[in-house]
């Protein structure tokens, strides 16, 4: 792995393209200029049949220019080092810094590449390239610049520590609604990735990104906290307010019911015997609503129960108990 980051800082980890990436790349980059190159010099010399010998060869190395080395150069300007070839095989073409090549980077590469490609066979690119350490070419060694690779393994993201205790919380007010995803997702690889970092790159990553969400935020970082400590604390807020914000979408689960419980009915009392039960006469009515209750039977009712009663035919009639 090399430690070059793209100037897009997407990629934290690279690859040097090696020699048969590159002259596959190559390969198919030569073959579509030829294509062009052929079908361009065709229309030349049928535009050109009125014209003398001198005038049609000026035409045909201009041709040759234009198409083989020319249109590589504005190629991989436009395209930031990726050519048809190089997209095909998942290659780039990056400063010695990780940034993004310009035209002089192009320019210098395509014009040594004309005498160590197409006029050697590629034999000298070949050579420097298995020479090198990173396998550059002599156009990349005088070009300032390295082919690597984009297509990687995907390595599994690292654990995301939380922020010390002492900043839990102190974040709250922030206004996170103009940080875009992007910032985010970057903010997120690089604390999964942080420890994998040489301790300087790492650093100056930390208070870029810490620049552009204090930016984003309005509000800048507080003096003394490490760039990465305020980068999780403010991730972790962002996480609390989300699951804050999904809570009251979840159903609660059936329980009991929260607030003043209403006081329970009594239950209604059973009036009369069982069934199959004779009624009996009570020995007192019940007193009405609002009538004071009559005083309990003392040792005269009893004698009074004792003494003989009047046989009446019963009515059916049970008054309530």
């Amino acid at each position: 792995m090399s430690e070059l980051v793209t100037g897009e800082a997407v990629a934290l980890e690279l690859q040097p393209a090696r020699l048969p990436s590159r002259a596959l790349a190559t390969l198919l980059d030569l073959t579509v200029a030829v294509v062009v190159y052929v079908g361009v010099s065709v229309g030349v010399v049928l535009g050109t049949a009125s014209l003398d010998d001198a005038a049609q060869v000026a035409l045909s190395i201009a041709a040759f220019l234009l198409v083989l080395v020319g249109g590589p150069i504005a190629v991989e300007t436009l395209s930031h080092g990726r050519s048809l070839g190089k997209a095909a095989c998942g290659l780039r073409v990056v400063r010695d810094d990780g940034g993004p090549i310009r035209f002089r980077h192009a320019l210098v590469r395509g014009a040594i590449g004309v005498v160590e490609i197409l006029l050697t066979g590629g034999v000298i690119a070949c050579v420097a390239s298995l020479v090198s350490a990173r396998g550059r070419r002599v156009g990349d060694v005088f070009a300032g610049t390295l082919v690597v690779r984009e297509r990687v393994p995907v390595a599994r993201t690292g654990f995301v520590a939380p922020p010390p205790p002492w900043l839990a919380g102190r974040f709250s007010g922030l206004d996170l609604s103009a940080v875009p995803e992007g910032l985010w997702l970057a903010v997120r690889q690089y604390l999964g990735r942080m420890h994998q970092l040489d301790p300087q790159v790492g650093w100056t990553m930390a208070e870029r990104l810490a620049g552009d969400l204090a930016a984003r935020t309005g509000a800048p970082a507080p003096e003394g906290v490490p760039p990465a400590a305020y980068l999780a604390a403010v991730v972790q807020e962002r996480q609390a307010r989300e699951v804050r914000r999904a809570a009251p979408a979840v159903p609660a689960p059936p329980g009991p019911a929260y607030g003043p419980v209403p006081p329970a009915a009594p239950a209604a009392p059973v009036y009369g015997p069982p069934p199959g039960v004779a009624p009996a006469a009570p020995a007192f009515a019940a007193p009405t609503a609002g009538e004071p209750a009559a005083p309990s039977p003392g040792p005269q009712a009893e004698e009074s129960r004792e003494r003989p009663v009047d046989r009446r035919p019963g009515t059916g009639f049970v008054p309530p108990a």
